[in-house]
């Protein structure tokens, strides 16, 4: 009997084939889904206890979650991947795991391609944010360990990408311009605290000093005026911008824009010698003898020995002896304070000539001709 072969379906077979197929393609999907639960699960345990081994295991389902094209491009993947990496740069700053890639450049790779999708991005907001806080502070314990070394161009570097990243907070900004200012960037420094200054919501009396340090460096005289200006109207009780206004005044011999707020500095410091004499020079450059007089007298009572405050006073007494010869009040008062200011300084001419003027006036010849004796001798040596 004839045996008889029956040929293959070929419909059937296909349809074998197919489903064959369809089932080995169905797999990797589905691995991939399993490699992101579990890494999700891993970096969730491990953001509750921090241990260590759970972001080790989240770090290992996530790079198995992200091998193929398909799966490199996948949005949650790819949040994983940041989430993970982003702590790894932070928690192992030091680098004790083996990484093919830096932990700050896979997560600064991976936030680069969350935030293109703005959708996604938008409703994934909290873990972004997260994501970019740690890679921040990961550029931050670069920089401070740079400063630590006092590498300060690696610090820039580093500060810089935290302030470009996250949008930092003023002492980033502010941290940034003061190595601007170690590194030698006078300029890039000011334009980085004219910012700061701009607004007195940002604005701080130790950065109007420090910009008027800056502009000191650079000579402009103009420019630190004004930002103490700026600064009085922002700060209008602080000291020290009031005390600096101050000294730019005296360096600019502008005693009348003195003698207006000289005694709000005094208010700081009553027992201030200094400042008390200022005081005294700038009302007699104004004509205000009297309150010339009253700070000078101030000066001597807080320091009997000022030599300053007692030639000055001695001297403004002779001018009015000088105008009124006939006031013997004025006369005896420029001679004990100049005679004071001689014995503090004995050598100096300028109390001397101001002595033998005024014994001119007054005909007194014997001590006329010891002054004289004394210049002259001054004069030769």
């Amino acid at each position: 009997m004839k045996t008889t072969v029956s040929r293959p379906n070929r419909n059937r077979m296909t349809k074998v084939v197919f489903i064959a197929a369809l089932c080995a393609v169905s797999v990797l999907p589905v691995v991939a889904q399993s490699n992101l639960k579990e890494g999700n699960n891993n970096f969730a345990l491990y953001t509750k206890s921090k241990d260590f081994k759970h972001l080790e295991a989240a770090r290992k389902f996530a790079d198995e979650a992200f091998k193929t094209k398909r799966d490199s491009v996948n949005f949650r993947n790819i949040l994983l991947r940041g989430l993970v990496y982003s702590t790894l740069a932070v928690v192992d700053s030091n680098r004790t795991q083996k990484y093919t890639a830096d932990p700050i450049d896979v997560a600064s790779a991976a936030l680069r391609r969350l935030t293109n999708n703005k959708q996604q991005s938008y409703e994934h907001g909290p873990q972004i944010n997260y994501i970019r806080r740690s890679i921040a502070n990961a550029y931050l314990i670069k920089a401070n360990r740079a400063v630590a070394k006092a590498n300060y161009e690696e610090a820039f570097h580093q500060y810089r990408k935290v302030d470009s990243i996250s949008g930092s907070a003023i002492d980033v900004k502010h941290n940034l311009a003061v190595l601007s200012t170690k590194i030698g960037g006078t300029d890039d420094a000011i334009q980085r605290y004219e910012a700061f200054t701009a607004q007195r919501e940002t604005s701080s009396p130790a950065y109007i000093l420090e910009l008027t340090a800056l502009y000191g460096k650079k000579g402009d005289n103009r420019a630190i005026l004004n930002t103490l200006l700026k600064g009085r109207e922002q700060f209008p009780e602080n000291k020290e911008i009031l005390f600096a206004l101050i000294n730019t005044y005296v360096a600019n011999e502008a005693y009348s824009a003195i003698v207006p707020i000289i005694e709000q500095a005094i208010a700081h410091e009553p027992e201030n010698v200094n400042l008390n004499y200022i005081a005294g020079y700038a009302n007699e450059m104004e004509g205000n003898h009297a309150a010339a007089k009253r700070f000078y007298e101030k000066v001597i009572s807080l320091d009997a020995n000022n030599f300053e405050g007692n030639l000055e006073l001695g001297l403004l007494y002779l001018r009015e002896y000088m105008a009124n010869p006939d006031d013997e009040e004025k006369q005896n008062k420029a001679q004990e304070y100049l005679l004071r200011a001689n014995q503090i300084r004995p050598s100096e001419v300028n109390t001397l000539k101001s002595l033998a003027v005024l014994y001119d006036q007054s005909g007194n010849i014997v001590q006329l001709e010891r002054v004289n004796n004394i210049l002259n001798q001054l004069t030769i040596n």
